[in-house]
Parts: structure tokens; sequence; C-alpha cells
């Protein structure tokens, strides 16, 4: 363990039992107790303070302490309720992970190879894939086009979110659509608090349009699965999982091609 995830183990561990009583399923706390809680425990707080959060929200578990005291079938997430509020929440299904399981689909690579070479990280890579081979389209299967990038703004008692992009849909018979997309490489993980905020900003920016969160994961350099999800009363759920591969057009033979004709939706 690095002395950073050391330092932010220690630092959310004493926060969430400082206000934790059993048998709660909310536990709100503030930016300002991770400055307290560091100098009480005489601990160096990162430059960026919101890493602590955003560690413990998509890179890795909350402490054992803490993760054993979730019901089965729940575990513990945070959540932004605010401008620097926060809230250790439980949750049925805190990470999107991909279906092994799940057949895949290949499509012929339209990435420019430029941009293969100077793609600066894993998500940024993963957005420009997504872009030049049209993925969001065959999805959803409609025509999408990219809005914004990176998308920062404030939402009541949610305060401040970030959207990696924001996509308008037009399917045939007109409808519009936004899609906000939440991308992930490397070792972060896809989380429902992402697709939580999204709906809300949708909701508050673009009331009048249907709103179709959307996540991308990369499985692997050449593998990516897409996600749309729908929110009703019980959370978020997922509704639909598709895996796409992306290949050279040689790699593609005509029998897959008149399989992938016959699937059902």
């Amino acid at each position: 363990m690095s002395e950073a995830d050391n330092r932010y183990l220690q630092l959310i561990e004493t926060i969430f039992f400082k206000y934790y009583k059993k048998g709660e399923t909310n536990v709100p706390f503030v930016r300002e107790d991770l400055e307290k809680t560091a100098a009480e425990l005489g601990l160096r707080l990162p430059k960026n303070l919101g890493d602590v959060v955003y560690t413990f929200r998509y890179r890795s578990k909350l402490p054992e302490t803490i993760t054993r005291l979730a019901p089965p079938g729940a575990e513990w997430v945070i959540r932004s309720t605010g401008q620097a509020k926060y809230v250790f929440s439980l949750s049925t299904m805190p990470r999107i992970v991909p279906n092994a399981m799940l057949s895949e689909t290949k499509i012929p690579d339209s990435t420019p190879g430029v941009i293969e070479r100077y793609a600066l990280n894993d998500e940024q890579g993963l957005l420009a894939k997504l872009r030049y081979n049209r993925l969001i389209d065959i999805f959803l299967g409609m025509g999408c086009y990219s809005l914004q990038s990176h998308l920062r703004t404030t939402v009541p008692e949610m305060g401040q979110i970030e959207t990696d992009e924001l996509y308008i849909g037009l399917d045939k018979r007109g409808g519009h659509y936004i899609i906000p997309v939440q991308a992930k490489g490397g070792k972060d993980q896809l989380g429902t608090v992402q697709i939580e905020q999204d709906i809300a900003m949708c909701r508050y920016k673009f009331s009048c349009l249907t709103c179709i969160p959307v996540a991308a994961q990369f499985m692997s350099h050449e593998m990516i699965a897409l996600f749309s999800f729908e929110h009703s009363e019980k959370g978020i759920s997922i509704l639909s999982e598709k895996h796409y591969r992306l290949v050279d057009a040689g790699e593609l033979s005509d029998e897959e091609i008149v399989t992938y004709g016959k699937r059902a939706e």
C-alpha cells in the first residue's frame, strides 16, 4: 500500500466513525472534515483535496472496518449532497462491472492512427474511440452528436459534478435525447453515483429531452463495454449492455457479419 493510500484510508475511516451510529444508512460529512481530521491525525493532505473522495468512489474500496457494517447485498458509497458536502450511503449496486459471459461484436476500427499514437490517457483514448467509431450511435440505434466534453456544472442538492461527454441523440421518429457518457479506463471503476449525478444534471439542464445515461469501460485495449441505464423507485438499473471489439477490417469474416444480422434485439 502506498503512503497516499494509507493516508486516505486513515482519513476516511476516522471521518466515518466520527459520525456513524449503529443502524444508520446515511452518514453525512463535509470537505472541511478532511482538513480537520488530517490535522488531528498529523497527516499530510494532497494538493487536490477532492482526490480523497474520488479515490473511494472509483478506484479503491472503503476500509474493511466500514464495509463490514453494510448488510448483505449492499455496500457503502460516497454521494455528493451539495457544495463540498457528502454522505456515506448504502447502495445495492455500487459498482458497474462488465458481464464476462456476454457475447462480443466486432467493429472495423476507424480510429485514426495519429490519435492512437498521441492519446494522453485511457479515458481520453476511450472517448476518442467512441467518437471515431460511432459506438454511441451503434449502441443506441440512433444518430448521436457530441455536444460537449468534460462538462462541469452545479446541480442543486448535489453541488459540482462532471460528465465526461454529452451527446444529443436523434431517432428515426424525430425524437431528441440527451445522452451523458461516463468513461473509465485503467484501474478506475464505473459507479452508480456518477449515473445518478448525470440523471440529475439532465433533469436540471435538459428537462425537455429524454435522458439516456451511458457508461463505457475498457475491458482491454480493443474491447469496450457499453451500458445504458434507467432510474426507477428502486434506484439505478442496467437497461442494456454490449461488448464491442475494434478490429482491422480483414479480421471480420462474412460468416460473422451474417451472424450479427440474425441476432435478436
